[in-house]
């Protein structure tokens, strides 16, 4: 748990004891639906995963948790690692499709930019330390 003081982790694993690496929880702090939803379905377009699925743990509380399971012994964290950076690829291409012109104001839908790009880089997610 942080101190006072201390920054929390933006994304924890979790894992039962004597599991294998293809069957994780991963708990996703400060997000909601519009992460958890979007990020399971890229997901679970990935031929190697074979669950996936998220749940809030309370309305007023703002973490989700996010549970993979994989076929054939591929880790868990490899299919959050691509679906993210799909996910990344996705919004960047929204945004330069509905773009007007340089420097203009994107009609895209601001919630949706903000929760899913500020977690991918304003929040600086370390893929290497997942």
């Amino acid at each position: 748990m942080a101190g006072e003081g201390e920054k929390k982790p933006v994304l924890e694993m979790v894992q039962a004891d004597g599991a294998d690496d293809g069957c994780v929880t991963f708990v996703m702090h400060d997000e909601d639906h519009t992460l958890g939803n979007s990020l399971r379905y890229m997901i679970m377009k990935n031929p190697e995963v074979e669950f996936c699925g998220y749940t809030i743990t309370h309305p007023s509380e703002s973490k989700i948790n996010f549970r993979i399971q994989t076929r054939g012994g591929i880790p868990a964290v490899e299919p959050l690692r691509s679906g993210l950076n799909d996910l990344h690829d996705v919004c960047q291409h929204v945004l330069n499709t509905f773009q007007v012109q340089p420097g203009a104001v994107f009609c895209c839908n601001v919630v949706l930019q903000m929760n899913i790009t500020s977690y991918l880089w304003e929040k600086k997610v370390n893929y290497a330390s997942i």
